[in-house]
């Protein structure tokens, strides 16, 4: 009985790889999105919430997971301005042939610049959903945080925002 459960996966990865390099959904894509920031434990009173925007480039490698390297402008923040980039590792669950929903997991290089400049590195997690308006352009609305901004333990940021991705298919 083993033998025959060995065969027939042994046979079904066969017939699988053919369908597998066939595969249209890899390649290069590019995109940009637009949000609101908002940092958390920042003093009270003071002004917390700014614009954000991002651009990103990613490579697809399946249906299922991409790397995503990204600038984002997280605002200005009483005179404090901060930035990120980023590097993901993307998780997408297609839903249907146009939507899916994604997270995101990996690391975050930010600097904050008030005259003086502090950098460090974090960790840079989110979510969201894409909607697929054509073979090569989709839509995306997603949630991100970004952790330990500048290095600061206590300093954390989160984006709402919408974009658009462009795949080079």
């Amino acid at each position: 009985m083993k033998a025959a459960i060995a065969v027939l996966g042994i046979a079904a990865a066969a017939f699988g790889l053919p369908a597998a390099a066939q595969s249209t959904d890899t390649g290069f894509y590019v995109g940009a999105s637009i949000g609101q920031s908002k940092l958390k434990d920042v003093c009270s009173g003071c002004d917390d919430k700014d614009t954000a925007w991002r651009f990103l480039g990613g490579y697809q490698l399946n249906r299922n997971f991409s790397a995503e390297l990204g600038y984002t402008n997280l605002g200005e923040y009483s005179g404090t301005k901060v930035n990120a980039w980023e590097l993901v590792g993307v998780g997408l669950f297609p839903i249907n042939n146009q939507f899916g929903i994604y997270g995101k997991l990996g690391g975050q290089h930010s600097e904050a610049k008030s005259g003086v400049s502090e950098t460090g590195n974090g960790l840079t997690y989110g979510a969201g959903l894409q909607f697929d308006l054509s073979r090569n352009l989709g839509l995306r609305g997603e949630w991100q945080r970004y952790d330990k901004i500048a290095g600061i333990s206590d300093l954390k940021s989160d984006v709402l925002s919408v974009g658009a991705i462009w795949h080079f298919r």
